[in-house]
């Protein structure tokens, strides 16, 4: 915009797009009407070594905030790795060692900027201030809340109502996910979904030291490729921002014609008219794959190069469309303890051999395919968060996901 600040009425739709809640909106509009870089606030627990596209979402979003003049606050949580983040889960989740969350941190601040402007972004970590944090100011913070706000959380409620163990540690992250708010004096924090009662956190918290209250922005969380799950690194599911392009370009084109929409809405940062107009030429018989190979090269360029995705589409159309893969194919989810299956499993499983022993002559006599291209490993394993395309013969096609299976709290899918 020539270098000037956007108007609060300019910078809006721009804050809104893809986001599932703004809180409060009045008091953005108030905080963009001062005309000064706003602080905005995201936090990542180091608990894997890589950022995948589920991470993007939130990044993606702070990038627009940067592209309208404002300060990026990419909080490393290396503290509250150290605690671990119970959001959405149903059984206590395991800490991480200093070791393993510095190592992680690291990689995190390495790939980070594949996205976010450095001139424009300041990455903090919450160890900076919580590790100063004596035994008093703890039990100061903790006094700020009671057990009974705690349990408002929908996770902690539910494991409270099933009787399942809330460990004391656990109520401690909100708070600190709250102080750091405080710490940083943010205007925004942004967050998943799944974050909301935490972010709300913050601006109670920052009201009781005597701060404006920051805004909350939570964007959706993206679905794994398995096509159930929210994508993460413990689940196997995800896309990782550092792959090589054709594993990320083939992993995208892997995911259902459904998928791709959801997908899109979240990832892509081509303009809304023309992924409604993707829309009505779908709907109007356009083939769903033309669409999903454009995003895939989106993607692909974005954090590699231009040229990468032209390779990885080249590479794609040789190994899949010279495969005669069928545009209209059925599709499973098979579900495991998280160690994967062998393939001969998985084929059996998916019905696409009537045993193991079929699967293995199958794969012996050259008549298994795995996303085009054939199988000779009778040993191999699909791992959980696998989504590929299996071929047996000439005709029998099937999308396939596997998916952990939920051991707490729901009963186990045979």
């Amino acid at each position: 915009m020539n270098g000037r600040i956007p108007t609060p009425a300019e910078q809006l739709p721009v804050i809104r797009r893809g986001c599932d809640e703004l809180l409060i909106e009045t008091e953005l509009e108030q905080k963009l009407a001062l005309a000064r870089p706003l602080r905005v606030k995201a936090g990542f627990d180091p608990t894997a070594p890589d950022l995948h596209l589920g991470h993007t979402v939130l990044l993606n979003k702070m990038r627009h905030f940067q592209d309208l003049g404002h300060h990026a606050l990419f909080l490393i949580g290396d503290f509250t790795g150290m605690i671990g983040d119970p959001s959405g889960k149903n059984v206590t989740r395991p800490a991480l060692s200093r070791d393993q969350v510095a190592e992680n941190a690291q990689s995190y601040a390495n790939q980070v900027f594949r996205i976010l402007r450095p001139e424009r972004t300041e990455v903090v970590f919450n160890s900076r201030w919580m590790d100063t944090f004596a035994a008093a100011d703890l039990i100061r913070l903790a006094a700020t809340h009671t057990v009974a706000r705690m349990l408002e959380r929908d996770d902690f409620g539910k494991r409270y109502a099933a009787g399942k163990p809330i460990a004391i540690h656990e109520f401690l992250y909100p708070l600190v996910q709250g102080y750091d708010s405080v710490a940083l004096e943010a205007d925004v924090e942004l967050g998943g979904t799944d974050q909301k009662f935490n972010l709300l956190m913050g601006r109670e918290l920052q009201r009781h030291f005597g701060q404006p209250p920051q805004c909350v922005l939570t964007m959706p969380l993206l679905v794994g490729t398995d096509g159930v799950h929210k994508m993460s690194k413990s689940s196997g599911n995800y896309i990782g921002i550092a792959e090589p392009p054709a594993e990320i370009f083939g992993k995208l084109m892997s995911i259902s014609d459904e998928l791709m929409w959801h997908y899109i809405d979240l990832l892509s940062f081509e303009p809304l008219d023309i992924l409604h107009r993707w829309r009505r030429e779908v709907e109007q018989g356009r083939n769903p794959r033309d669409i999903k190979v454009q995003f895939a090269q989106e993607i692909v360029a974005r954090f590699h190069s231009r040229q990468d995705a032209e390779r990885a589409l080249a590479d794609f159309e040789a190994r899949f469309r010279r495969g005669a893969i069928p545009d209209d194919i059925s599709e499973k989810v098979l579900h495991t303890d998280g160690e994967g299956l062998p393939i001969a499993q998985v084929l059996k499983q998916a019905g696409l051999t009537a045993s193991t022993t079929e699967a293995l002559r199958a794969i012996e006599q050259g008549g298994v395919r795995l996303n085009g291209e054939k199988v000779v490993d009778k040993t191999l394993r699909l791992d959980c968060g696998a989504a590929v395309v299996l071929q047996v013969g000439k005709r029998r096609f099937m999308r396939i996901a596997l998916v952990r299976r939920e051991t707490e709290g729901m009963p186990q899918t045979p």
